[in-house]
């Protein structure tokens, strides 16, 4: 229900001076329209030269707003810049659904203006009114955005028993919703379709995934999701560690338990990238996605089959966001942004890998390798003479059946070097 533009790389805007006057007032309304705006915000657009918005949102403005009307164009994003400066020095508005600062205008706003350049007058979100129609802490409540993007994403926020909120990107969602659902195993979660929130054509229609039928409604609407996983589907936990089987993959795979420890070296945080160089099936830089929302990830591969499957591997796990990559490291690292983290899961004995990979990582950039031969150990054992940090063995038995018993059967074991890089150059 809330304009959500994508984030964009645009430069951020000096900051005007506290003591200046706002540029821009940026109103959020609700579909209970002029109605349920506060007496601050009627006048803010009373008194506008230039109202910008939805063609929706201008329509429930009444008559005594003279202001120029101007409708978003799409995508919205990028025009943003071009329209701030068509209108600069005029006193201009901008209509948001319900809080622009929550998936709203406001934060691209923001990344031109600066916070001093607006000021905001939020509406009570869709989210906020949809808690309150269904009795559900906001606290406790998940939510994920759908408009302008994939809605494989929910796949990563489906737990049993989870509350989720889905953005819509309009009427179509609700049944895009419940198939995904059924086709995870979520089939027996019910479902809600809350309409027009606020508004007097507020509805809310109910129903179950696996059965859900009702043609498409409101355009504005959010989705109310009561996660339950049918038995027996996979259970996926939220942290990492997946189980080997919920990826497609053709034996090169990082496998669970050194993919945990892995993670655990590799110890992604909010906002940061991954480089999976080598990237097999994609399981890493899967899971380091799944660990926060705003986990971002580049996945570099040389066999195209393989890069097809780990883009099929995200979508399928909830990070359809994942860039994957196809070309042979180091040639194919060249222009990727900076990353947080890099993980080699192969080619260490490639001339050159192992520097390019070091040399791009910032200062307290982490960098972890992993491989199963002795060619590449010998890399690894060198590199940990020069520059320190962790070498470690990790070995790995599972019981199997012996004749009438049980035994181990030991896993190749996995040399892995970590280390942190501080000032120094390689």
């Amino acid at each position: 229900m809330n304009a959500n533009p994508p984030p964009a790389a645009s430069a951020r805007r000096s900051p005007p001076s506290a003591t200046a006057p706002a540029a821009v007032t940026v109103v959020g309304i609700g579909a209970d329209g002029w109605d349920g705006l506060s007496p601050a915000a009627r006048d803010a657009l009373r008194g506008a030269a230039v109202l910008l918005g939805g063609a929706r949102q201008l329509a429930l403005l009444p008559a005594e707003c003279t202001g120029e009307r101007v409708a978003w164009p799409s995508p919205l994003r990028p025009a943003v810049p071009r329209l701030l400066a068509e209108h600069a020095g005029r006193h201009l508005a901008v209509l948001a659904s319900g809080d622009p600062m929550f998936h709203g205008i406001g934060r691209a706003l923001t990344e031109e203006l600066g916070p001093g350049g607006l000021r905001v007058l939020p509406h009570p979100s869709s989210v906020s009114y949809a808690c309150a129609r269904l009795g559900w802490a906001v606290e406790d409540t998940e939510v994920v955005t759908l408009v302008g993007r994939p809605a494989a994403r929910l796949a990563a926020a489906l737990h049993d028993g989870r509350r989720v909120l889905v953005l819509s990107a309009g009427s179509g969602t609700p049944a895009e919703v419940a198939a995904l659902l059924r086709e995870h195993g979520f089939g027996s979660s019910r479902l809600r379709v809350l309409e027009q929130l606020g508004g007097t054509a507020e509805r809310i229609t109910d129903g179950r995934a696996a059965t859900w039928s009702a043609p498409p409604g409101d355009p504005l609407n959010i989705v109310a999701v009561d996660c339950r996983r049918a038995p027996g589907s996979p259970r996926l936990s939220a942290v990492p560690g997946l189980p080997d089987d919920a990826y497609e993959h053709d034996g090169q795979l990082t496998k669970q338990h050194v993919r945990a420890a892995t993670l655990a070296a590799l110890a992604p945080a909010p906002g940061e990238l991954l480089w999976d160089v080598g990237g097999g099936s994609g399981s890493v830089s899967v899971e380091w996605m799944r660990s926060h929302p705003s986990c971002q990830a580049v996945a570099v591969e040389r066999e195209p089959a393989r890069a097809a499957r780990i883009a099929r591997n995200a979508e399928a796990l909830g990070v359809p966001g994942l860039r994957v990559v196809t070309g042979a490291a180091p040639e194919a690292l060249g222009g990727l942004p900076c990353p947080d983290a890099v993980f080699i899961g192969g080619g260490l004995t490639v001339p050159g890998l192992l520097d390019a990979c070091w040399d791009a990582l910032p200062a307290g950039g982490r960098l972890v390798a992993n491989t199963v031969t002795l060619e590449s150990e010998a890399v690894l054992a060198a590199r940990h003479r020069a520059h320190g940090g962790e070498l470690v063995r990790l070995a790995v038995s599972h019981a199997v059946p012996v004749g009438g018993f049980t035994g181990w059967r030991q896993a190749m074991p996995v040399t892995q070097w970590s280390h942190t890089k501080s000032g120094e150059t390689s």
